[in-house]
């Protein structure tokens, strides 16, 4: 019962500062001061957008987590309508599917147990072992001796295709480039006028959908390893390059690593693999090639989870996989880059 209030006055907190950052937004256009000077504002920012459905605030928010059918089944989630979402909305009749993969009851090195196992005492809220159960929003309820998604019901319990009880830490590397004439120029957009910028995608073959490369955090890994290693598998297919390329690709991997980066967004993503008990959680960093001379010497080529792998412009028409066009957006304000042709989609921001 303790574990319950705090976690519901924890929440209560979180609703309040979440609120409160709205205020962060200038009424000038796209002038955020606050982002400018600290980009973690601008990924708080965001963070506050997609965690607000939690309390049922947002309609736009928490959606991929909702949809049907489940990725990779053909299993059907309770509806929850979006004035729901809120686990302070009582609803008494709230009756959630319970999916957990085959894949994940196997057993894999990167899965739990089941919640029922006599040998497993999971330490949520924390690090347990090398295993990171702390989210980036925050502690989080456990119900039941389940976690609870800090954003809201999603119609399905379980873990679904995602191995952690709790969050699932990811990491996703934004690559970027300027696009450039023939002689070397920086393209400007003829509406907005300023420069366009792009980024590496692939094309992610459990989906079909376009997303900005990435994967699991290794357990004791730390981040900037799974940025570079996540990259090199995905838009470089470095898993089938022989020893001595691999080599080669270690040096350019590292030229471009070694770039000044954004961290651009920390915390839970809107993501159609979460449940009621697992969810997403990802730290999107931006390495930005200024001059492109590094990324001119690595030939993408679509490896592992990648089914196609290219560079894409940056603006709003594109649709990318679950929260990852809000991180490209971020990235074009940050770059000052192109976004919109529209003035005021630009100034609305997130």
């Amino acid at each position: 019962m303790a574990e319950r209030i705090l976690g519901k006055t924890l929440a209560t907190v979180s609703l309040s500062v979440a609120l409160a950052s709205v205020t962060v937004k200038s009424s000038g256009c796209c002038s955020i001061p606050a982002c400018r000077n600290s980009f973690l504002s601008c990924g708080f920012h965001l963070n506050s957008n997609i965690m607000s459905s939690s309390n049922g605030a947002k309609e736009n928010s928490h959606n991929k987590a909702r949809t049907s059918p489940y990725p990779g089944s053909k299993v059907q989630r309770s509806q929850v309508p979006n004035e729901k979402v809120g686990w302070f909305v009582e609803w008494q009749d709230y009756n959630p599917v319970e999916y957990t993969a085959v894949s994940v009851l196997a057993g894999p090195r990167w899965a739990d147990p089941q919640i029922s196992e006599s040998n497993f005492f999971p330490k949520f809220n924390e690090k347990d072992g090398h295993v990171e159960r702390k989210s980036q929003n925050g502690l989080y309820e456990i119900e039941n001796g389940r976690p609870r998604n800090p954003a809201g019901r999603t119609g399905l319990i379980g873990r679904g295709l995602l191995g952690r009880w709790g969050p699932n830490h990811a990491a996703d590397p934004i690559i970027t480039r300027w696009k450039r004439d023939r002689s070397g120029n920086k393209i400007t957009h003829p509406v907005s006028g300023k420069n366009i910028l792009q980024f590496v995608a692939i094309k992610r073959k459990d989906c079909g959908e376009w997303a900005i490369p990435g994967g699991m955090v290794d357990p004791g890994e730390k981040i900037s390893t799974t940025l570079k290693r996540e990259f090199g598998e995905e838009a470089l297919n470095s898993l089938q390059k022989s020893s001595a390329e691999k080599r080669e690709l270690e040096e350019q991997l590292h030229k471009l690593f070694s770039q000044e980066h954004l961290v651009i967004y920390k915390g839970y993503v809107d993501d159609p693999r979460n449940t009621d008990n697992a969810w997403m959680e990802t730290e999107a960093v931006n390495y930005h090639d200024e001059t492109g001379e590094i990324m001119d010497n690595l030939t993408l080529e679509a490896g592992d989870d990648a089914g196609k792998v290219k560079w894409v412009d940056i603006s709003d028409q594109l649709q990318l996989y679950a929260s990852h066009s809000q991180f490209i957006k971020l990235v074009a304000e940050k770059r000052d880059a192109h976004w919109s042709e529209n003035s005021d989609a630009e100034c609305r921001g997130l």
